[in-house]
């Protein structure tokens, strides 16, 4: 069998919102862009950009496809960060020129929805003592770009 590969309808840029998002995660960058070489709806013949893009390993398509289908939170990338620091620089650059949302969410400027999570969320509600994890899920609910230390202390019981 094949792979299972994501194809992402952009309605334009795909192959600059590829390699933008190449340029922030590790073991990123864009494999190949090749003009559609028929007259498609979405343009015609050499105008609609099919790009194959590796995020973080995992293989992507992307199109500019045209403004018939938009993005929207029926799906988004999930980037689990392992530090403060990982999760301000991606929120920094995702959410220039794009919209922050709450509980750990933004769109991109291309209209992608990312979520920046710790890595020790999960951990945190998945709890098996319920209040800690209800305190720690409260906390992340209350909050924009998400802050670690203000999660575990919640988390704790020190919020």
């Amino acid at each position: 069998m094949g792979k299972l590969v994501p194809h992402l309808w952009f309605s334009e840029r795909a192959e600059e919102a590829a390699a933008f998002c190449a340029s922030l995660l590790p073991d990123s960058h864009v494999d190949s862009v090749v003009a559609l070489p028929a007259d498609s709806p979405s343009g015609p013949a050499g105008s609609v950009k099919v790009v194959a893009f590796t995020l973080m390993g995992r293989p992507f398509i992307g199109f500019n496809g045209g403004p018939f289908e938009r993005f929207n939170h029926a799906i988004s990338l999930t980037v689990e960060c392992d530090d403060q620091e990982q999760i301000d620089r991606l929120w920094a650059a995702l959410s220039q020129g794009g919209q922050p949302e709450r509980c750990g969410w933004l769109k991109d400027r291309y209209g992608l929805s990312w979520q920046i999570v710790p890595s020790p969320l999960a951990t945190m509600t998945r709890d098996a003592d319920p209040l800690r994890a209800k305190l720690a899920a409260e906390a992340m609910l209350k909050m924009t770009k998400l802050d670690i230390a203000e999660l575990w202390r919640a988390y704790e019981g020190r919020a």
